[in-house]
């Protein structure tokens, strides 16, 4: 056998240490700033700058806030006078004058509602059940009356932001629920119940939330019965809460898939049922997952809610262009849409702050 000598290696090989053999091209060093950054940098921040001088300028600086349509006539800035003078029909609708401590009350019960519902300790079938339940009552009961005195304001009187917090709780507590439901029969392992969930979901999904609204409204009572037709806002709400349904199953659906199957194999032996493993194993776990997604779709359901203008309820576009339509503020439409756009941003950035809030947590808890 021929003896195979050993390949001579260069000092600085026999020299090299371990560490340094396997390392990979060295890293770039992180450039210094140029000039042009520099000079970005600069007229960005002078516009930005700028910017934000002019809108401090026409909202604050020069702003009127007057009471009456006379002390805007020579304002440069805004005039926030349509916003003290007709801020009731904004925020309240057409709701009763005398009657309208009972819209704010009910429009505070849904916010506390919505606050109690977003604390981790209500997370759980047993404590969220009864918040929802006794809040939305309690909403009812105040926005419409007919018990302890209150006379009955009937849902047409209904409006401003009330009616939008009306229609944004009872599309999230009613369709949460649903959208579990068809998640699952999604994933049922009976055909027809998947297929047949599966062509609902998506002909509902691929329909826009206005046509939703104007069939619930429209082209459904012209096939039923004058007694079977029911009230406009119970149909709108009915249109919008199974296509809100429609669009979150997907994302728990999502969820659900993500989750390990050999998570559901050992429940299964040990004993444990489907529904236990369902409530106890794949869905809380599910919707950790997709609690991004499920945010996400929250902030979007509750700036559609605008779009029920279209189909005539009085919701807080409808209550904004009341305002200034009268003659004496038509000119100040601006205003009270930046007043409207405050309310909807302030509604979606809180709740981008607690999805933020809630994502901190689940990787905490990991």
């Amino acid at each position: 056998m021929n003896k195979v000598d050993p390949l001579p290696l260069s000092g600085d090989a026999m020299h090299r240490t371990p560490s340094s053999v396997g390392e990979g091209p060295p890293r770039q060093k992180r450039a210094l700033p140029g000039p042009g950054d520099w000079i970005l940098s600069t007229l960005s921040t002078l516009v930005l700058a700028f910017v934000l001088w002019r809108v401090l300028s026409w909202a604050v600086v020069n702003g009127v806030f007057g009471t009456t349509p006379q002390s805007c006539s020579d304002a440069t800035g805004a005039c926030w006078s349509v916003i003290r003078a007709r801020w009731r029909i904004i925020l309240f609708g057409l709701y009763p004058m005398e009657e309208q401590w009972r819209s704010a009350i009910a429009s505070v019960i849904a916010v506390c509602t919505l606050a109690l519902a977003c604390m981790p300790r209500m997370w759980s079938a047993a404590r969220m059940v009864p918040v929802w339940l006794g809040g939305y009552l309690l909403f009812l009961l105040f926005i419409h009356g007919g018990v302890f005195g209150l006379d009955v304001v009937t849902s047409s009187r209904w409006g401003g932001l009330t009616l939008t917090l009306l229609i944004y709780i009872t599309v999230i507590a009613f369709g949460l629920p649903v959208a579990i439901g068809l998640a699952l029969l999604r994933q049922s392992r009976y055909p027809v119940f998947r297929h047949l969930t599966a062509f609902i979901v998506d002909v509902t999904r691929s329909l826009p939330l206005l046509t939703i609204l104007f069939s619930a409204t429209v082209i459904i009572p012209l096939m039923l019965p004058h007694v079977l037709q029911g009230d406009k806002l119970v149909r709108s709400l009915v249109g919008f809460t199974f296509f809100f349904a429609c669009y979150q199953s997907e994302i728990v659906r999502g969820g659900l898939q993500a989750v390990g199957r050999g998570q559901v194999e050992a429940s299964q032996a040990l004993g444990m049922s489907y529904w236990h493993t369902t409530s106890l194993i794949t869905l809380p776990q599910a919707f950790r997952i997709a609690m991004p997604a499920t945010i996400n779709q929250f902030v979007i359901t509750f700036k559609e809610t605008s779009l029920v203008i279209i189909v005539g309820l009085f919701d807080l576009m409808a209550s904004a262009q009341a305002a200034y339509h009268s003659g004496e503020w038509s000119a100040y439409h601006t205003e009270v849409y930046v007043f409207v756009a405050l309310i909807y941003f302030i509604g979606s950035f809180s709740l981008s702050k607690y999805g933020k809030y809630v994502e901190k947590r689940f990787q905490t808890l990991r």
